[in-house]
């Protein structure tokens, strides 16, 4: 059953209906036995009032003998004589040739009789009534004291499913709400009225859809830099494909055709860019992280970039140990190491000097997805917890980045004035992202080789 109001509805009508079977079955008990004492107290109450007659008046005896009175009396005398009979024996059958005083259940004529005897010094008074009668009034006056429970059963059903849907209306104004939602309109629902118990249920709702419209807003704002960010490349293109169409000799057309392979690979590296930069967003759907070697990561991202440091005349070295494990994703890491890299490379200055370190490190609480503070320390951890994660830091001898800037170069497509031509600015903005995908921990601060450290720290896996 998935509904919750017939669920409640149910096993309210249950538990009313065997609260009501069992009032019935107690009043129904309970005045059967006062009625059953009612008629005891009858038949004695008669027989001692005939027991201190000293004879019985006509008026009386007519008044016994009316076929319409329920009682049957009989007087004997003490030496067995019967006196007076309301009815002739051939109606009521031989009685008993010995008399119990007081209460006792005779079988007269294949029928039960509730019999009860008194004495004198010298007569016996038996007044009987059949059981069955007794049975039938006792029965007919206790269904009538049930009835009124019968009658109230569908009442209180009736009672019950009206509170049961008043009690539920909030829920089903809660789900109205909520269906009235999308992706143009994330207000948070309304907790006017709402009970204690959907309370909780509500708030987790709108913490849900305000979470949507934050990686709503945040894809918004994504695609329409990037849009932005992409009609300067392909505008140059255009541009190019032109001067090479109009190039007047082959030196000319050659020098178009270098530009505008370059021009296509500066395109294409911000395509690569933007799509590394959507796959590591926080939002975007998780990896099945395992447990990988950060230091064989880092050996791979820095082949990967042995060309662009061979173009830049950069030296790059690693000091790490044999092994850091980490939880994620490695092609996600891969490229965190390859952005910190090419940043380190390209704004490195004249023959860069770019050094690579991997270290066990004491981290901060767990959960922190703090992305660079201002002029933070490398480990840009806050109150350690003792537990130990593993940072890696990328140094480079180059001018370095003014603390007032560190916060802004995360931004996406931010470029640095003064900063090398050619970039697309997201690089530290990746880097950044895949961090936080991580639950790891991203500072800049200054290096000892007189430019910039960034340092990643991830918690223990």
């Amino acid at each position: 059953m998935r509904s919750l109001r017939a669920r409640l509805f149910v096993l309210l009508l249950a538990l009313a209906g065997l609260a009501a079977l069992a009032v019935a079955g107690a009043t129904y008990l309970g005045v059967r036995g006062e009625i059953d004492e009612l008629f005891d107290y009858h038949l004695r109450q008669m027989a001692l009032s005939l027991r201190d007659q000293g004879r019985i008046a006509d008026d009386e005896r007519a008044a016994l003998q009316n076929p319409e009175f329920d009682y049957v009396v009989r007087v004997w005398s003490i030496d067995g004589v019967t006196l007076y009979a309301s009815r002739p024996e051939a109606l009521m059958g031989p009685m008993p040739p010995r008399v119990v005083l007081g209460f006792s259940d005779v079988a007269l004529a294949g029928e039960t009789w509730r019999v009860f005897s008194a004495a004198t010094p010298s007569r016996v008074v038996q007044v009987g009534q059949p059981l069955s009668l007794r049975q039938r009034l006792a029965a007919a006056a206790a269904w009538r004291s049930v009835l009124p429970i019968v009658v109230a059963v569908p009442i209180v059903a009736l009672s019950l499913w009206a509170l049961v849907s008043l009690s539920l209306a909030p829920l089903k104004r809660v789900a109205d709400e909520a269906r009235s939602r999308d992706e143009r309109h994330l207000q948070p629902l309304p907790l006017a009225g709402m009970p204690a118990e959907a309370e909780p249920l509500v708030l987790s709702f709108n913490a849900l859809l305000e979470r949507l419209q934050v990686a709503f807003e945040a894809q918004r704002a994504f695609v329409a830099d990037a849009a932005h960010e992409l009609r300067s490349p392909l505008t140059a293109l255009k541009l190019q494909l032109g001067l090479l169409r109009d190039a007047a000799s082959e030196e000319q057309r050659q020098s178009a055709m270098q530009r505008l392979r370059a021009g296509v690979d500066r395109a294409s590296h911000l395509v690569e860019q933007l799509l590394a930069l959507a796959r590591a967003q926080p939002e975007a759907a998780a990896a099945s992280f395992e447990s990988i070697d950060l230091v064989a990561v880092a050996r791979q991202a820095i082949a990967d970039a042995a060309p662009l440091a061979a173009e830049h005349g950069a030296t790059v070295t690693l000091h790490a140990p044999a092994r850091a494990p980490v939880s994620g994703d490695a092609l996600s890491l891969r490229g965190l190491v390859r952005n910190l890299l090419d940043n380190a490379v390209v704004h490195g200055g004249r023959r860069p000097r770019v050094e690579v370190s991997i270290e066990a490190t004491g981290v901060g609480v767990a959960g922190g997805t703090g992305g660079a503070g201002g002029a933070g320390g490398a480990g840009g951890a806050s109150g350690a917890s003792g537990d130990i994660g593993t940072t890696l830091r990328v140094d480079d001898s180059g001018p370095g980045i003014p603390a007032s800037e560190r916060e802004r170069v995360f931004a996406r497509f931010h470029r640095s004035e003064g900063s090398a031509s050619g970039g697309s600015g997201l690089g530290l903005a990746i880097v950044r992202a895949v961090a936080q995908r991580h639950g790891a921990q991203v500072a800049l601060a200054d290096s000892p080789l007189g430019g910039l450290r960034a340092a990643v720290t991830f918690p223990r896996p």
